[in-house]
């Protein structure tokens, strides 16, 4: 019995594969490299990069026995391997003297590069080429790597080199561009399940499909990970079969069926539902920040069932597929949305928080209350009603089965005839505060080619004419500085306002002129009482504007649906123009 264990061999190893036929998801690499042997054109050095598990290294070695090929019939390189070759055996168990394997990632420095390249320059004893298997190569050097380019650039024609490395942003470009590089992709999930399917037959093993896919959703596209899950879980069928159940509890999987049961207490607007499941889970062991992140995949996987419908394609579960196809049913596309947006803030926030706990409470919290709010759309649609004298929809019958409409400070824009009472457009606003848009200005403007003694009535029309000179700075004097107390052709009092340049007079007088080709006589009087500012008419007419837009009904209404939200900015719509097409 004790011989019988110590000669039993892990699946991982035991279905490592022995040809290129064997190598599962990695089709384009196979066909790449048939061709390349099929006519000559092997490449003196690869890469090979792929997350962990999906064949690097027994791809290298296949390379490895392809390139030193070698039977009774054939006598040259070859990717047909289904007959052993006379280097095959002593090259998958990594004793050939001619093959030689090196981890990079334990041998990192110039010294044990400049040891391995010594050797390069010699013949290989018994094989065609002597081949070189750097394992995990982004762990070199900087040195290391350079004292490999020269040799990777004009190699012996007996030498061959095999990299491998799943960080392959961190290979020198100089290197990368020495090498004939293949990215092995991840496995498709249905492959990776029949695999294990086929893997499990030839064990005598019953495994529920759905705890196959289990398995493979684990494994992240790793074969060797897979391999290794399924080995666990077939010692767990004391008798008969290995049920989905016992697969997701071995794996830990069964509370990441309760971190559901949260996501939905959250979504729904539960919130002493969702606060007592987080707390008892975290009872029981569960990491604040790995809720956090469950609660993400809970969402992207609902997201892309409400997106694709049947084509998502998930791998999970059927009870748990169920599930989310349910949840993305009562779920809109904007309070998904919305929901990941404050899942991915509350993973940072639990994660850097003093008591994780805590920040995952109110993570929670956000997003219940957030349920409460009505949808943009449903928002949309209670204003629109009210202002048209609709009555208002009870905020009971609003809020059950919306999405969330957003948490914190809300902001709302209206607009005058739809509840609003239309106003003039504004003219001028604080320094420290948006411009509105002003429209038609071209048309009110004084065009800049045109003389004449009416072209300017007003303060406001020599403004304009300063604007349409480009002249900003003495616009802005004007606006801000000039207290008209008379205007006439030809003639201009003002009170300067507080802060007024010196020589603001001279400077429009001389302005003037040049506009109209006549003199112009403008006079400061500190001691006359002018009126207002053109900035202080804009600023007095923008807060009558804001005042009436509060008294409309429409913001009223959006004002009680988004607690804690203000008024943004209000614009005047613009009646047509006779014969104007008012859409």
């Amino acid at each position: 019995m004790a011989d019988s264990a110590s000669e039993y061999q892990v699946l991982a190893r035991k279905y490592r594969p022995q040809t290129f036929a064997d190598l599962i998801g990695q089709d384009a690499m196979v066909r790449t490299l048939k061709n390349a042997f099929s006519t000559g054109r092997i490449a003196h050095a690869f890469m090979l990069t792929g997350v962990r598990g999906v064949g690097k290294t027994t791809t290298a070695r296949l390379i490895a026995r392809a390139l030193n090929y070698e039977t009774d019939e054939v006598q040259g390189p070859s990717v047909d391997l289904e007959t052993r070759g006379v280097h095959c055996d002593e090259i998958m168990r990594s004793v050939h003297p001619d093959v030689i394997e090196m981890d990079a990632a334990s041998r990192t420095g110039i010294d044990d590069m400049k040891e391995l390249l010594d050797g390069v320059r010699y013949a290989p004893l018994s094989a065609r080429y002597r081949v070189y298997i750097l394992d995990e190569i982004h762990m070199l050097s900087a040195k290391a790597f350079n004292a490999l380019l020269k040799t990777l650039e004009e190699p012996p024609a007996h030498a061959k080199f095999i990299f491998a490395t799943t960080e392959i942003r961190k290979v020198p470009v100089t290197v990368l561009s020495r090498c004939q590089r293949f990215d092995l992709k991840r496995i498709e999930p249905d492959v990776l399940e029949a695999h294990l399917a086929g893997v499990c037959a030839k064990e005598g093993a019953t495994v529920d499909a759905d705890g196959l896919k289990l398995i493979v959703r684990a494994a992240e596209g790793s074969v060797r990970d897979a391999l290794s899950i399924l080995d666990q879980a077939i010692v767990q069928a004391e008798t008969g079969g290995v049920t989905a159940a016992e697969i997701r509890d071995m794996l830990g999987l069964a509370d990441r069926a309760r971190t559901f049961d949260l996501f939905e207490a959250a979504l729904t607007g539960d919130r002493a539902r969702a606060l007592s499941e987080l707390k008892s889970q975290h009872d029981a062991g569960a990491d604040s920040v790995t809720v956090m992140r469950d609660l993400l995949d809970h969402c992207h996987d609902v997201t892309r069932a409400k997106a694709l419908g049947e084509q998502a394609g998930f791998t999970d579960a059927a009870d748990h597929i169920a599930r989310v196809r349910a949840c993305a049913e009562d779920a809109s596309m904007a309070e998904l949305t919305r929901v990941w947006q404050m899942l991915l803030k509350a993973h940072d926030e639990t994660r850097l928080a003093p008591d994780p706990l805590a920040a995952a409470e109110m993570a929670i919290l956000r997003i219940a209350v957030a349920a409460e709010l009505p949808s943009p759309e449903e928002a949309a649609r209670i204003l629109s009603g009210r202002s048209a004298g609709a009555e208002p929809v009870s905020s009971d019958n609003e809020q059950s089965g919306s999405g969330g409409g957003g948490g914190g400070r809300a902001k709302s824009a209206a607009r005058s005839g739809g509840g609003a009472a239309a106003a003039p457009r504004p003219q001028d606003e604080p320094d420290d505060a948006p411009e509105p848009e002003i429209e038609d200005a071209a048309e009110d403007a004084p065009s800049a080619h045109h003389d004449g003694e009416a072209l300017f009535q007003s303060i406001a029309d020599v403004a304009a004419r300063a604007e349409a000179e480009r002249d900003f700075l003495l616009k802005s004097d004007v606006e801000r500085f000039v207290r008209p107390v008379s205007f006439e052709q030809g003639k201009i009092v003002y009170q300067p306002a507080d802060g007024a340049p010196v020589n603001l007079g001279q400077t429009l007088s001389a302005a003037l002129q040049d506009w109209t080709g006549a003199r112009w006589l403008v006079m400061a009087d500190k001691n006359a009482k002018g009126g207002e500012t053109l900035s202080e008419t804009r600023m007095r007419e923008r807060r009558e504007l804001f005042e009436q837009a509060a008294q409309s009904d429409a913001v009223k209404a959006a004002l009680e649906l988004w607690p804690g939200a203000e008024i943004a900015d209000v614009r005047v719509q613009r009646k047509p123009v006779e014969g104007e097409d008012e859409a």
